[in-house]
């Protein structure tokens, strides 16, 4: 399981499918049994194989997520979350209570049990993007909450049907809502940097300079992110510049998986305001609203207390001590010549692709 490999994800979609259908038939099984004159199934069988399935489950997607969670964002409360149901899977009084006694909520465990492993692997297996298998893991936990809130509403009632599929409504709307809380699994961070220049042949940043009034206008701003991505994804991010907190510019990027080192895109921002002095925000967004990262910096008339941007490329924060990465799937060798790597320019309402080839892909770069 530390080995993360494909088939291993693909295994324990369809082991949460056959354990809902178990949890859902275990008094069928045991009375068809009884019937034919075998003894009834013993009883906690079915929550054993289940508890087995979650366990799995949970301790295979974490380190996706601790790879991937924004720390300083609501994406931590997320992570914890599920940090606590992992927790809950091996703490046998715990969960075989939960199982026993509340019901409604141990199908809600099952539940989101489901939705993190379809968000998961559906990128890596189908090569779907994180807005795609956002919807389907969303899809699928609606789905597999039906018997929660058949156990929670019974008996049911046609007024009860009712209210099952009003809650349903509001689960999906509630879970796509807050989708910002929710980490890309499949995409993060591996780099990230500031800086008045760029060497578009090594794909680098360069210069350095502190952020100040003058220097913005006088050279405006690139804005880099080396992103991970599953081999065969082809995804669009979008650079999200904020100033004190108010949405300034939105710059769309194509990346593409297999990089072991990132795919390295960039976005340069020409036109400030008057007065950009204050703070600023870069949000690293999918296009379906969930947040990959984020950089920060300060802009001042003194030089002293603003950012200085420097080029250097700097590796997310996450839990000091931890190394995650290498518990993640190998996507391919960092020298693949097949991945392309671009930038886009930012000067005003407009942006351009400029659809800079990795060196030998046989294409010429071009743009403004």
């Amino acid at each position: 399981m530390v080995e993360r490999q494909q088939w291993l994800g693909a295994m324990l979609a369809m082991g949460m499918l056959l354990a809902w259908v178990m949890l859902l038939s275990e008094s069928l099984i045991s009375r068809v049994l009884t019937r034919r004159g075998y003894p009834a199934l013993p009883q906690g069988v079915t929550t054993f194989i289940a508890q087995m399935i979650h366990q799995e489950t949970l301790f295979f997607t974490l380190p996706f997520l601790l790879a991937t969670t924004v720390w300083r964002s609501g994406q931590a409360l997320f992570t914890l979350l599920i940090l606590a149901m992992a927790l809950l899977s091996i703490l046998d009084p715990l969960y075989y209570r939960l199982a026993a006694r509340l019901r409604w909520l141990y199908f809600a465990f099952h539940a989101q049990c489901v939705f993190l492993v379809t968000l998961v692997t559906l990128p890596t297996l189908l090569h779907l993007t994180t807005g795609q298998s956002l919807l389907l893991a969303i899809g699928a936990m609606v789905l597999f909450s039906v018997p929660s809130l058949m156990h929670l509403l019974r008996p049911m009632t046609p007024s009860r049907w009712v209210a099952v599929m009003a809650l349903l409504l509001l689960l999906a709307g509630g879970a796509w809502t807050g989708r910002v809380w929710v980490p890309p699994a499949s995409l993060w961070i591996s780099g990230s940097a500031l800086s008045p220049g760029f060497d578009s042949e090594a794909r680098r940043p360069l210069g350095s300079t502190p952020l100040t009034p003058a220097a913005l206008a006088d050279q405006g701003l690139y804005a880099f992110t080396a992103i991970h991505a599953p081999r065969g994804l082809r995804e669009e991010i979008v650079h999200v510049w904020r100033h004190d907190g108010e949405e300034i510019d939105r710059i769309p990027l194509e990346i593409q998986g297999g990089r072991e080192a990132g795919y390295r895109a960039w976005s340069h921002k020409q036109n400030f305001p008057g007065e950009p002095e204050g703070r600023w925000r870069i949000d690293v967004m999918t296009d379906s609203g969930q947040r990959i990262g984020v950089m920060r910096f300060a802009v001042s008339e003194d030089a002293q207390t603003a950012t200085l941007a420097d080029g250097t490329i700097q590796r997310p924060t996450g839990i000091p001590g931890l190394e995650i990465l290498p518990l993640l799937p190998r996507t391919g060798s960092a020298s693949d010549d097949a991945v392309t790597e671009g930038g886009v320019t930012a000067q005003g309402e407009t942006t351009q692709d400029t659809g800079t080839p990795e060196v030998g892909a046989g294409r010429n770069p071009g743009g403004q």
